[in-house]
């Protein structure tokens, strides 16, 4: 962790990650770590401000999470938010009550104290609720800064106000003011500095890659997407030559994809890369197959496969680099906010790579959220079109196909998401989708094109989304899908139908399969 960021506690929130990410908006690096850590640990970390999450636990609960009575000794500043406050409550000797009902939703907060953490904020605001338990009398010497209009504690803090608690949710879109408080704590209380930049990460990373490589050799894996896309180009920049890129085309990319992508690091950015076109050892294997888990293992198995028969004429490789997001860091690494540690996923980003390769790894980009790896990818030099491309599964076009995967049919799928995604660009659309893309249906139904018959099926999916997690379907235009039929039924052999899916997640997914 750079040291001056900010810590948060998990005690398992649904917003933790959203908390992060509000920090960092403000160009403050902040980090989630489980809630078991240690004052020592923290101190190791150099942290400016600690942030305690909420969570769903009561902490009158026996087995609630607790916190190392060492954090709370630290010379550094903490604000807990609603789980966190009602734990620096009872910790610092404050009492705190379990109610029946508790309090869920938007209510309005009245500010009894503008100078510490409400600094520019109104004296009567909206804020989102969510908790059982509520603070009944707080710690002696403590300060009561704001209350909700039916007089439920909403805010206090210590003498010297280097203890803060908020019995709210500043980091959602429900509470209008929570970004002014966030930069209170981070500015005016913890005396953050906004320096966490893209250009600041770039060369941050690129010193730490040359004095961990030397002159050694490194291997990245890159599959097409933004993840590998920019870590190839990072460590382009870091040691030049000595990252050696490759990039396998399994055939279940969209159109042009693999061109593109090695245009735009070798040509453009002059990345040592490598393509390796590996179609018909895939598709050959996934013939007959039908069962989408099949096509992931069977896609999985080969990609690790082909990736170390390829790698052997790399010999003298010490390092294997990829794309390992934070988010993935966070979801091997903290189980619930309860504090158990594991270690981060290996070889998640590039499609199963080989665990028993003996390379040391390196993930340039495990402190980043999607959004940051884009702009860093942007920092970098990379195209829009490869930065801003929607995100696209490790086993590619073979889980859009419903039924089995064939060149033929590879090829239908290929020319109809093509039409799609550039009748989305041309309306100026693409953007505001989070994930766009067609599928070929199994179901065939007679149609007349001409003097022929014809059958396939092609369904239409436009989800936005922010982390993929929910995602609600896009309302596309009339005139747009019309077009966007047409062109597709007019220039795509065989296809005489398309659909749109309007399912949002949940109940559904996002990909069909």
């Amino acid at each position: 962790m750079p040291a001056g960021g900010i810590l948060i506690l998990d005690y398992g929130s649904q917003y933790t990650q959203l908390i992060a990410r509000r920090i960092r908006e403000q160009h403050v690096f902040s980090e989630i770590v489980p809630c078991g850590i240690t004052g020592r640990q923290i101190l190791e970390k150099q942290p400016k401000g600690i942030i305690l999450s909420g969570g769903p636990s009561s902490v009158n609960e026996p087995d609630a999470p607790g916190i190392d009575p060492d954090v709370l000794d630290l010379p550094i500043p903490i604000l807990g938010i609603c789980y966190g406050l009602q734990l620096m409550t009872l910790r610092y000797g404050g009492k705190v009550h379990t109610v029946g009902s508790g309090e869920y939703g938007v209510a309005e907060i009245e500010i009894r104290n503008p100078d510490v953490i409400f600094r520019n904020v109104s004296s009567s605001t909206r804020v989102w609720m969510s908790h059982r338990d509520r603070v009944e009398s707080v710690p002696e010497g403590w300060n009561i800064l704001a209350e909700t209009t039916n007089r439920v504690i909403a805010a206090v803090s210590n003498a010297d106000d280097t203890r803060l608690g908020i019995q709210f949710h500043p980091e959602v879109v429900h509470t209008p003011e929570g970004e002014t408080i966030l930069r209170n704590f981070l500015f005016r209380i913890a005396q953050c500095s906004a320096d966490w930049t893209p250009g600041n990460f770039i060369q941050e990373q690129v010193e730490i890659i040359r004095r961990r490589v030397g002159h050694r050799k490194v291997l990245v894996g890159v599959s097409g997407g933004v993840d590998s896309t920019v870590t190839a180009s990072l460590l382009n920049r870091a040691i030049g030559d000595q990252a050696i890129a490759v990039m396998i085309d399994h055939g279940l990319l969209r159109k042009n994809e693999a061109a593109d992508c090695v245009t735009a690091l070798r040509d453009g950015l002059g990345v040592n890369i490598h393509l390796y076109d590996q179609s018909d050892i895939f598709l050959s294997r996934l013939t007959n197959i039908e069962d989408p888990e099949k096509k992931r293992k069977i896609i999985g198995e080969q990609f690790i496969r082909s990736f170390e028969q390829v790698s052997r004429q790399f010999c003298d490789v010490d390092f294997l680099a990829q794309g390992t997001l934070y988010p993935d860091v966070i979801e091997s690494g903290v189980n619930a906010g309860r504090g158990t540690a594991a270690v981060i996923k290996s070889h998640h980003n590039v499609g199963g790579l080989p665990d028993k390769m003996d390379l040391d790894l390196i993930e340039p980009l495990r402190d980043l959220f999607k959004d940051e790896v884009r702009n860093v990818g942007r920092e970098l030099g990379l195209p829009e079109s490869l930065i801003g491309r929607h995100p696209f599964p490790g086993p590619g076009l073979a889980v859009r196909i419903l039924g089995p995967v064939t060149l033929e049919r590879l090829e239908i799928l290929r020319a109809a998401d093509d039409i799609y995604l550039r009748g989305l660009h041309e309306e100026g659309l693409y953007r505001e989708i989070w994930q766009a893309f067609a599928v070929l249906l199994p179901i065939r139904t007679v149609g007349v094109m001409g003097d022929q018959r014809t059958y396939d099926n092609v369904a239409l999916r436009a989800v936005t989304s922010t982390d993929g997690m929910t995602a609600d379907w896009y309302p596309l235009p009339n005139r747009v899908l019309r077009t966007l039929s047409s062109r597709i039924v007019n220039s795509v052999d065989g296809v005489n139908r398309v659909v749109m899916d309007i399912t949002s997640k949940p109940p559904g997914t996002i990909e069909w399969e």
